[in-house]
């Protein structure tokens, strides 16, 4: 993937409400599953559609056939159960809730490819460069290991992660072979390293948050093994939770730049820069020359469009940290990581979307 790429979007896209209907329909049993893939089918055609007219330098199936941006774990791999890990979170509607993540009950054995039923369909419709999203493995470690549960089967973290990397690097490795040539790991989960409240909690369940975050590293790492490098692009996206428009963490990415930057092996490094609570750019000193930023300016969680300006103004001043020739510009997170979406419209979504490409365009000469 070359660094010239300026406009992205991290992934998912609001569902159409006749999808979102077919969707709820399928899981009450009223509708096969063959219609339903279709209903999918035409909710994809329609925004690879809109993503070209747009000019996007990668265009996502949106997430569509999703019922989050991790459901696919659960969905492709036995041994997940119906308890879920608690987050509590903040913005409109907060409060504790469980994740969408189910935990870990018993052994983990993967039935299916994660991304099977995803990617014949873009190969042929997408008709220009295209990004598939993964979660990484990293997240399971907190979003599914759930004590008096996960604890029977894997007595650690770690020990849960060795699995979940195999299950991710068997993905990684069809992707690669079936000519995927844009593989984003999504990795929300590191925010609780950099959250003071998190790092806490970790404690007072007995854990090093800083030995946690080095495993997290190394178990991201074991699943991109043997990517033919310079063939594939591989990128990791960080932000602070992202569902009907609230999040569940906060704090600027100081705590874990060096291990974060420094070690993790991804081309490009997608992050959440739309408020204060992601705090300032100084971080990013610490990305390795050569490796890319896409600066995630733009919010989904509202409807206000930003002003163009002070995109300029703030892409200006992270270029004091990162050469401007290895910055590119997307939103902060997607527009709809859980199936519901975050409080705006599919027009404003559009909008936002117009906005990165006309501001990478006037920023960079191309976008």
């Amino acid at each position: 993937m070359p660094v010239s790429f300026r406009a992205e979007h991290v992934g998912s896209l609001l569902r159409p409400p006749e999808l979102l209907h077919a969707r709820a329909a399928h899981a009450a049993g009223t509708l096969p599953l063959e219609q339903l893939r279709a209903a999918e089918d035409r909710a994809i055609l329609q925004v690879l559609e809109k993503q070209r007219q747009l000019g996007l330098d990668a265009v996502t199936d949106g997430e569509m056939r999703r019922g989050s941006w991790l459901t696919d774990m659960a969905d492709a791999v036995d041994g997940f159960v119906s308890e879920r890990v608690a987050l509590e979170w903040k913005g409109p509607g907060g409060g504790v809730e469980g994740s969408t993540a189910h935990a870990a009950g018993a052994k983990l054995r993967k039935q299916r490819k994660m991304t099977g039923h995803e990617v014949p369909f873009l190969k042929k419709n997408a008709h220009g460069p295209f990004k598939i999203t993964l979660p990484a493995p990293s997240n399971f470690m907190l979003a599914s290991y759930k004590a008096g549960i996960t604890d029977k089967f894997y007595p650690t973290h770690a020990d849960l992660l060795k699995d979940l990397v195999e299950i991710v690097r068997d993905d990684v490795q069809w992707l690669v072979s079936e000519g995927v040539r844009y593989i984003q790991f999504d990795a929300p989960y590191y925010s609780h390293y950099l959250d003071p409240r998190q790092q806490a909690r970790m404690r007072e369940a007995g854990l090093d948050p800083n030995k946690e975050l080095e495993n997290a590293i190394a178990g991201d790492n074991g699943a991109m093994r043997d990517v033919p490098r310079g063939d594939v692009t591989l990128a990791l996206h960080v932000c602070r939770g992202n569902s009907r428009s609230r999040w569940y963490t906060e704090g600027g990415y100081d705590a874990i730049a060096e291990k974060l930057f420094g070690s993790l092996q991804v081309d490009r490094f997608l992050l959440e820069y739309d408020t204060a609570r992601s705090g300032g750019f100084e971080p990013l000193r610490l990305v390795p020359r050569g490796k890319s930023v896409v600066l995630g300016l733009i919010t989904t969680k509202e409807p206000k469009l930003e002003s163009q300006s002070e995109l300029r103004r703030r892409i200006d001043e992270a270029s004091q940290f990162v050469p401007l020739e290895n910055l590119a510009l997307s939103p902060q997170c997607g527009f709809a990581s859980t199936a519901p979406g975050n409080l705006l419209s599919a027009d404003e979504q559009w909008k936002k979307l117009e906005l990165v490409v006309d501001t990478a365009r006037k920023v960079w000469g191309v976008a």
